[in-house]
């Protein structure tokens, strides 16, 4: 009987679920960031690119 009250416990405790559901968020950005990792650089590296040619612009 203690047993099964224990096993319910530990099945109904919900402490660790934000902490699991953080890590599997982690992971899923951490995988995309390397799939999509030379466009996300490009990306970047497009947008700096921009930002550099248009600063001479502003200082003008």
């Amino acid at each position: 009987m203690k047993i099964r009250n224990l096993l319910r416990n530990f099945v109904m405790e919900e402490d660790g679920v934000g902490t699991v559901e953080l890590i599997l968020i982690l992971v899923v950005l951490i995988g995309l960031v390397i799939i999509f990792k030379t466009q996300i650089t490009e990306l970047v590296e497009s947008i700096f690119d921009t930002i550099n040619s248009q600063a001479g612009k502003i200082t003008k």
